[in-house]
């Protein structure tokens, strides 16, 4: 039976050229802490510099402006909490949306509880925010602006450069600081902070064919933020910690090679998901495309199926070798509904019948027709014994 996985959005495998990357720093050879002043930490800290750079260089942004993380969750939590903490006394504003990832909802949250105020603006029909919402919901006290680049359930991808646009234009008695979530782009989309008009920009390896517990915040110079862990100096003093020579030396070799090859890369994949898209619909009756047709990221596919439950189906589909989930893998253990469906004001059937498959680099046709093949059949075993019967 083959394994077909279809559940790159919530991880990626090590890529071969990443792993022998970061052997050197792994195996030995480049093995001292970068804080050392003996030749072999600066050794190490000339590796470190080398990283900033190159990943400087696809951001088109300083070196020092780059601070490495344990993941892209302590990124997030740093971008909320970080900037918070400088304008607790003075603007006590954010604005977000209903679909962020939990590493920034549960922050915004946190913050509510201490006395801030959160706006979380509503998504269309298609999971995109109004840049015109936005703008209104701007107030004096407002500081910090999150709005994820692409969705890591429905993979729409939002308007970014318009929003950064926006927040540069306005005549604003003091300056609204713009954080965008990019895990789930960095693979497909331009990252050109300049463009994108952010001041604060999220990555992370484990999306990107990368090592899993790295991540990395963009700080524009300028951009007030406190550390959330203290101790040494490391990383402008923003993130105390020896660095993840390694994790670090392979992230930044997988991005490297996601921006070299997003585009051809996302001509192969966008060819698959239509092809998934539309075998799906022709195969399977009461099946509704969650997010918008053709502003999506080029690897997702989120459907829902009615009258079954997601879960039910996620566990066949293990039973015949393919692997896909039901929404963000961060949040696999809870038995709630997925907020970003909901958010597109589907019924709470939709959100419990939802499927999300997340195509790779491995990821062929032939591992669509089998899911074509076997998605059917799953479909039809639990719709004979389910009790519920929406109708559309």
């Amino acid at each position: 039976m083959p394994r077909v996985y279809l559940d790159h959005a919530a991880t990626t495998y090590l890529d071969k050229e990443v792993l022998k990357a970061m052997k050197p720093y792994l195996e030995g050879g480049i093995y001292a802490n970068p804080s050392s002043i003996h030749q072999e930490g600066r050794k190490a800290k000339y590796a470190l510099y080398q990283a900033r750079k190159k990943i400087a260089k696809i951001l088109n942004c300083q070196p020092q402006e780059i601070i490495f993380t344990g993941s892209g969750t302590e990124s997030c939590n740093l971008a909320i909490f970080g900037t918070a903490e400088n304008f607790s006394e003075k603007k006590d504003h954010i604005i977000t949306s209903k679909i962020e990832h939990s590493a920034i909802l549960k922050p915004c949250q946190k913050l509510e509880k201490q006395g801030f105020k959160v706006t979380y603006l509503p998504v269309g029909r298609e999971g995109i925010i109004k840049v015109p919402d936005l703008e209104k919901a701007i107030q004096p006290d407002t500081f910090l602006v999150s709005i994820m680049y692409a969705n890591n359930e429905i993979g729409t991808i939002q308007p970014i450069a318009e929003i950064g646009k926006l927040l540069k234009s306005k005549n604003l008695k003091s300056k609204i600081y713009f954080h965008t979530d990019a895990c789930q782009a960095a693979g497909f989309l331009n990252l050109d902070v300049q463009k994108l008009g952010a001041d604060l920009l999220t990555l992370n390896g484990s999306k990107i064919y990368g090592p899993k517990g790295i991540g990395m915040l963009f700080v524009k110079q300028g951009t007030p933020i406190k550390p959330l862990i203290l101790g040494g100096a490391q990383e402008e003093g923003k993130r105390a910690g020896t660095e993840n020579l390694a994790g670090i030396i392979g992230f930044t070799k997988a991005l490297e090679i996601a921006q070299k090859n997003r585009k051809k890369e996302s001509a192969r994949l966008t060819k698959l998901r239509d092809y998934l898209i539309s075998g799906i619909k022709n195969k399977i009756p009461k099946v509704v495309l969650n997010g918008d047709r053709e502003k999506r990221l080029p690897n997702n596919v989120n459907v829902s199926v009615l009258d079954i439950e997601g879960e039910a189906v996620l566990l066949w589909l293990d039973k015949y070798g393919i692997l896909a989930s039901t929404g963000s893998a961060c949040d696999s253990q809870s038995l709630e509904p997925s907020h970003v469906i909901l958010a597109l004001n589907r019924p709470y059937e939709f959100a419990h019948g939802s499927l999300r498959f997340s195509l790779g680099k491995k990821t062929n046709k032939k591992d669509i027709d089998y899911l074509l093949k076997v998605l059917p059949k799953i479909t039809k075993k639990l719709r004979n014994i389910s009790p519920v019967k929406i109708k559309i």
